[in-house]
C-alpha cells in the first residue's frame, strides 16, 4: 500500500492525535453540545490534518503554504473552543493544559513548515 507525503509528516501524525484526543474529551460534553461546540471541536480538530494533507496535492509552495496557514487557523480555533470549552465546565484544567501543550507543539511545527514552503 502506497504512503503519501502527508503521512509521513510528523505534524500531519501529531494532529491526528489530538483528532482522537477531541473525540475522547468531547465524549463527555453535556447532550445539548451535540451540534454546537462537539461539532465545531470535532470538525475544526479534523481540519488541521485534513488541510495539511490536501497542501501537499499542491504544485506550488504558495498553495502549499496557504493549506498549511488554514491548517494553523485551525488549530487557533480548537483552542479558542477548548478554552470556553473549560470555562463552561465541560473539560478540566487538565484536560486543557495537555491539550494546550499539543496545539503550542503543532503550531510550532506547522510555523516552520510553512516558512519552509515559502523559503524555498
Amino acid at each position: 500500500m502506497k504512503i503519501y507525503s502527508f503521512e509521513k509528516l510528523v505534524v500531519w501524525q501529531e494532529s491526528v492525535e489530538l483528532v482522537k484526543d477531541v473525540y475522547r474529551i468531547t465524549k463527555n460534553f453535556p447532550s445539548e453540545e451535540k451540534f454546537g461546540l462537539i461539532s465545531q471541536l470535532r470538525k475544526a480538530t479534523v481540519s488541521i490534518s485534513s488541510n495539511l494533507a490536501e497542501g501537499t496535492s499542491r504544485k506550488t509552495n504558495k498553495d502549499k503554504a496557504h493549506f498549511t496557514t488554514v491548517s494553523y487557523s485551525s488549530a487557533m480555533e480548537v483552542l479558542n473552543q477548548l478554552i470556553i470549552s473549560k470555562e463552561l465546565g465541560f473539560i478540566s484544567e487538565n484536560e486543557t493544559i495537555l491539550a494546550r501543550q499539543k496545539i503550542e507543539k503543532i503550531t510550532n511545527m506547522l510555523n516552520a513548515l510553512r516558512n519552509s514552503q515559502l523559503n524555498v
